[in-house]
């Protein structure tokens, strides 16, 4: 039994990668389970060997099969998230760096490019990273936005940011701000488990329109509003997840 148990593990983190490497075709050659190879020969460990990690080793520690932990529940949530699944919310720092760049070394800004946020609603320039056409990837959702009812669309600006070069408030660890590849919206419509009291456990709150995030999701990013440490306002271009939990 333990051995099928490990062969269907293995199964699992094999299709993640599939994932992966098909939706970043430019950085990534493969992989054979055990390790990732990008194309300029770079070789990465898929994983470190220990399955039993407690939540703040996976925030500070993630391999990069941690990223796929939890899957992405794509679609409307039926019921709040389950203790501690943050699907999306364990990085890689290494993967990310090596992806993006490093933030405090510039390697970021000189990538990033102009997006017109719902240029026919409020029409203002923010910054994203053009790696992988994440960029183009916000455009489409800023357009499909633009054409919701007023109502709805009101909680997707004005935005609380995109790139920042900064570390995420309760783990210390980089944004994803700090690579260019995530966005908040409005924080008049925005929850966030960090800002509510915390001791015990969290009550789960939301006030973002599933239109909002069935046109992000779509297009690649995965929602904060999914993980049971929810950060409503948080969009984060993720395709490998959303792919992997298909």
């Amino acid at each position: 039994m333990l051995a099928g148990a490990a062969a269907a593990q293995d199964d699992r983190i094999g299709r993640a990668l599939d994932a992966m490497v098909a939706a970043y075709p430019d950085a990534l050659a493969g992989h054979d389970g055990k390790v990732l190879r990008w194309r300029d020969g770079t070789v990465m460990p898929v994983t470190e060997g220990d399955n039993h990690k407690s939540l703040a080793e996976l925030l500070h520690h993630a391999s990069i099969a941690d990223q796929f932990r939890f899957p992405y529940p794509r679609g409307t949530l039926k019921e709040p998230p389950a203790v501690d699944a943050d699907p999306g919310r364990f990085r890689n720092t290494a993967f990310f760096t090596k992806m993006y760049g490093d933030c405090k070394k510039s390697e970021v800004e000189r990538r990033l490019v102009r997006v017109v946020w719902l240029p026919k609603t409020w029409g203002k320039a923010i910054e994203f990273t053009s790696v992988n056409g994440a960029d183009a990837h916000l455009r489409a959702v800023a357009a499909e936005l633009d054409a919701l009812p007023a109502s709805i669309k009101r909680a997707a600006y004005p935005i609380a940011g995109t790139y920042n070069c900064r570390v995420v408030a309760d783990t210390g660890e980089p944004s994803p701000h700090s690579y260019g590849i995530a966005i908040d919206l409005n924080l008049a419509f925005s929850d966030y488990w960090f800002w509510r009291p915390h001791t015990g456990q969290i009550a789960y709150r939301n006030r973002m329109p599933d239109q909002i995030v069935t046109i992000f999701e779509k297009h690649g990013f995965i929602w904060g509003g999914k993980w049971y440490h929810y950060d409503t306002m948080h969009f984060e271009y993720r395709p490998e997840l959303l792919a992997a939990g298909e």
